[in-house]
Formats: structure tokens, C-alpha cells, sequence
């Protein structure tokens, strides 16, 4: 599905242009990240404006672990599914591109963009066994590059989402984080992305720097413990993504009612579900 060339269709840049528009509201783009389309309709119908996929999340229900190691087929494949059963756009986090080239990236475009979704998050970090964490800010910026000349190739305005992994991975010293994090993301905006993504810091004063000096929407990542979504309103911050948070917490779920009912014999886990009918009736549409 990667090297097929997408079929545009106006629903599609309509929802590219949405979810661009998304990102200049008063309020935060507020995503509570999915992994399938179940976890997807459901963050639908709970208000979301908008759906993101998390890797760790979808690597996990497909049976791998996160860092590349699904092959892009599986992951454009979920993709489609997500957009499939979703109304509101969806943006897709495909990690790294899924190669080690710059035209590896652009074949995932194409591929995502073949799905339907209308963004993606693409991070600097290295997923090889040896050498640094994240690769160089060229080799980066030129992997962005590709992915927006694979999208403006076929017309669809896709929202490059820019990642680095300065903080996330602790490269280098803490006192050189963040000028190395405005650097790259000047450079990344520079190649074509439209936002920057800053996993691994919630403090104040860094988000406010990186607020102020970043040229673009800035993305942060939250868990529990960190600032509310309107304390990060206040700051200027964008988009506000949860990673893997939800999907963490189902499967902790998961393991506590199976736990339960395989020693206790009780059935308490499983109180708070939803219920059958609710749920089933959100796939109704879809028959």
C-alpha cells in the first residue's frame, strides 16, 4: 500500500485543512491518543475534534513492541482502519518514516495519505541498535523535506507534526537541551513542518521558552502529575497529546481483571465497563 499513489478526494484535504486550522484556536488541540479503531471511536465520541494514533499503543494491540518495529504495511494498514471508523480527522504517528532514508519516509506518506489521515507526527529519534539517540538535525531536516514534497506531490495540505526527542531520549547536557531543541526545531520548520513536538518536558519555564521560541504550534506531552490543560492554555501551548497514557491504562486494566478472576474468582475489575449496548451501538453506523 506504500507505493500506490493516493487517490485525493475533497473530503480529505477538507479535513486537512480543519485540522490544520485546529492548531490556531483559542483553546489547545487536546488529543487523547487512540490505537485502534474501537479506542479511535470511542475518543470520537467523547468530544475529540481529532483523532492521533500513538505507536507504542498500536505496536502493542498489533502484537509488537514500539521503536519500528511494525513494518510500515501494518502500520498504513491500521491507519485506514482508524479513518475508517471516524468522522473527524485523523493524524498519524509513524514514528521515525520507517526506513533509514529520506525516500523511505516519502513511500510512508504516500501510504498514510493512501489511508486517508491528514497528519502525522515524524520523530528525529534513531531506532537503530548502535550509535546516538536521535539522528542529526540535517538528516532530519531532510527526511521532513521529503515527507512535505510526498504530500504537496499529491495536494493534500498534511500537518508535519516535528518531533524531537532532545529531552524525551536526555541528550546531551541538561543546561544545552534546550538551545539544542529551538535549533532543530528552527531547522525542521525551515524543511516544512508545520508544528513542533517536545516530548518529555511540562515544566513552566522550559515550555514557556520554547513557546516563545519556537516558530511554530508547539505540541507537549502529558501524564499525570503535569500541568492542566488550561495551565498550558495560558502559556500559548497548541496541542496537547497523551502518547500511550490510555492505552497503558486499559491494559493495566486488562491485567488486573484477569488477575482477579484467575485467583480470587471475583469479578470486581469489571464493573465500570461500558456497557454492551452502548458500545456496540457506537459500530452501528459503520454496519
Amino acid at each position: 500500500m506504500s507505493n500506490e499513489t493516493p487517490t485525493t478526494s475533497a473530503t480529505q484535504i477538507e479535513r486537512a485543512r480543519t485540522f490544520r486550522d485546529l492548531h490556531a484556536g483559542e483553546r489547545p488541540l487536546v488529543l487523547p491518543n487512540a490505537w485502534d479503531p474501537a479506542s479511535a471511536r470511542i475518543v470520537e465520541e467523547a468530544g475529540a475534534a481529532a483523532v492521533a494514533t500513538t505507536s507504542a499503543g498500536v505496536g502493542w494491540g498489533l502484537g509488537f513492541g514500539d521503536g519500528e518495529r511494525l513494518s510500515r504495511e501494518r502500520a498504513v494498514e491500521l491507519i485506514a482502519r482508524v479513518v475508517a471508523a471516524v468522522d473527524v480527522p485523523v493524524t498519524a504517528d509513524i514514528e521515525a518514516g520507517y526506513g533509514e532514508g529520506a525516500e523511505d519516509v516519502a513511500a510512508t506518506v504516500r501510504g498514510v495519505l493512501a489511508a486517508g489521515a491528514v497528519g502525522i507526527n515524524l520523530e528525529d529519534a534513531s531506532h537503530a541498535s548502535e550509535g546516538p539517540a536521535v539522528r542529526s538535525t540535517e538528516e532530519n531536516a531532510a527526511r521532513i523535506a521529503a515527507a512535505r514534497q510526498a504530500a504537496d506531490e499529491v495536494g493534500v495540505p498534511l500537518f508535519i507534526n516535528a518531533r524531537t526527542d532532545i529531552y524525551l531520549a536526555s541528550v546531551g547536557e541538561p543546561e544545552t537541551r534546550l538551545n539544542e531543541t529551538l535549533e532543530r526545531a528552527a531547522a525542521y520548520v525551515a524543511a516544512g513542518a508545520d508544528g513542533v513536538f517536545v516530548p518529555g518536558v511540562v515544566d513552566f519555564e522550559t515550555v514557556t521558552a520554547l513557546v516563545k521560541g519556537v516558530a511554530a504550534p508547539l505540541n507537549v506531552m502529558v501524564w499525570p502529575g503535569a500541568p492542566s490543560v488550561e495551565e498550558f492554555a495560558e502559556l500559548g501551548v497548541a496541542r496537547i497529546s497523551v502518547g500511550a497514557a490510555i492505552a497503558q491504562s486499559v491494559h493495566a486494566l486488562t491485567r488486573r481483571a484477569a488477575r482477579e478472576v484467575l485467583t480470587s474468582g471475583t469479578y470486581t475489575s469489571f464493573a465500570e465497563g461500558l456497557g454492551y449496548p452502548e458500545l456496540n451501538g457506537l459500530f452501528e453506523r459503520r454496519a
